[in-house]
């Protein structure tokens, strides 16, 4: 689950790290009322940012500067309703802006392979990291937290020092470890500044001094441990939601859409991945990644056939039940149910084994689908029928 910069900001907020004041406005009106306030207390301008769940925002204007709080009411209007990578802005975030003097990027990351947290840092701020990645890797510096006591002071001093933040020591270790520290707090599988940055203050006195301010934060949490955590599900941003993943989400089904056009229906994880491995394995591309879970009842496999449909791009469908918990008569109500449903005619293979498989059969057979005993010949079945079907998703001759 993504959340919205400012969401972020507040969970970085939250574990300690400096994060400078914002407000978040839906109103060219709210966004006016908001800079007033922040410049009331002696800011110089504001920033105001479109808060949409995607990078490149200042290339694309959503990111402007106001020196008044008339300014800052145009700047919002300019980008509220504003399309950025085909998403509409429907809010702002606005904050003091910063007089920076350095951009430093600092993220955590779960890195898979080595079972352990990962921090990376670069001096290079202010740009995409991957961008960094791949012209000047060697600018990247990689540190992985120590699997039971997190990121160690050393280690944060390691970082600190090779970002070039040795007059920043005390401070760049304590956001170090407050990444991490966030990172774990919140089951999240990404936490990143960019730019963590090196800004001018200024005192009521007239005084100026340096310091390390999270100017930005993206965070990403994982699904799976949302019910640890009931309360940040409500931070998550309906608008930007693709609807068939909240769908999905709704009836329970493990879902995550792909470009391919084999649609899969398949129960168990493990059994969904190697389904798709068979699939291109055939010549073929799926289309998404699809576990109704164990015991799915008539009502969800339909739920999730009209998931699969969703997609233009599918052109045939292959669904592939080893029936423990799951009934596969259940299945197969289920599969006759969702096609006098169908809005349009895709093609189907089916593969039913286990429990009731005999009555699936059955059934299936006097509702004319196409079946198949194995999963090797199910797949090629299916991009056989997906090689027959016109791009517009009709069937060039009939699949049953």
């Amino acid at each position: 689950m993504k959340i919205q910069e400012a969401d972020a900001k507040g969970l970085l907020l939250a574990q300690g790290l400096p994060v400078p004041p914002w407000v978040v406005a839906r109103t060219a009106a709210e966004a006016r009322a908001a800079a007033e306030r922040i410049l009331a207390t002696g800011a110089e301008r504001v920033v105001v940012k479109a808060q949409v769940l995607v990078g490149g925002r200042g290339k694309a204007g959503g990111v402007k500067l106001a020196g008044s709080a008339t300014e800052a009411e145009g700047a919002a209007r300019q980008i509220l309703g504003m399309d950025i990578k085909g998403i509409t802005v429907r809010k702002v975030l606005v904050g003091e802006a910063a007089d920076i003097v350095t951009e430093i990027y600092l993220g955590a990351v779960l890195d898979r392979a080595a079972r352990r947290i990962l921090l990376m840092g670069s001096a290079e701020g202010g740009v995409e990291i991957e961008q960094v990645a791949a012209e000047r890797p060697e600018a990247i510096v990689r540190i992985h937290a120590h699997p039971f006591l997190g990121l160690l002071d050393w280690q944060a001093r390691q970082m600190a020092f090779g970002l070039g933040l040795a007059a920043h020591r005390a401070a760049a270790v304590a956001i170090a470890k407050g990444l991490v520290r966030t990172m774990l707090a919140y089951d999240a599988d990404l936490v990143e500044i960019n730019p963590l940055a090196v800004v001018r203050t200024r005192a009521a006195d007239g005084t100026e001094s340096l310091a390390l301010q999270c100017l930005d934060a993206k965070i990403t949490i994982d699904d799976s441990a949302l019910p640890r955590h009931p309360d940040l599900e409500s931070l998550r941003d309906l608008d930007e939601e693709d609807p068939t993943d909240a769908a999905a989400r709704a009836e329970g089904i493990s879902f995550i859409k792909l470009d391919g056009t084999i649609g899969c229906m398949v129960n168990g994880a493990g059994l969904a991945m190697t389904t798709m491995d068979l699939v291109k394995r055939a010549g073929g591309e799926p289309a998404n990644f699809l576990d109704i879970g164990g015991g799915a009842r008539a009502d969800r496999v339909a739920a999730a056939m009209r998931l699969i449909l969703s997609d233009p791009k599918v052109e045939a469908i292959l669904v592939n039940i080893f029936g423990g918990i799951t009934r596969g008569d259940e299945v197969a109500h289920g599969l006759i149910e969702a096609r006098g449903q169908q809005t349009r005619e895709v093609p189907m293979v089916v593969r039913i084994v286990g429990t009731n498989a005999e009555e699936a059969a059955r059934l299936l057979t006097e509702a004319r689908f196409e079946t198949a005993t194995s999963l090797d010949e199910a797949a090629a079945k299916a991009v056989a029928a997906a090689q027959r079907t016109t791009p517009s998703g009709s069937p060039s001759r009939s699949p049953r």
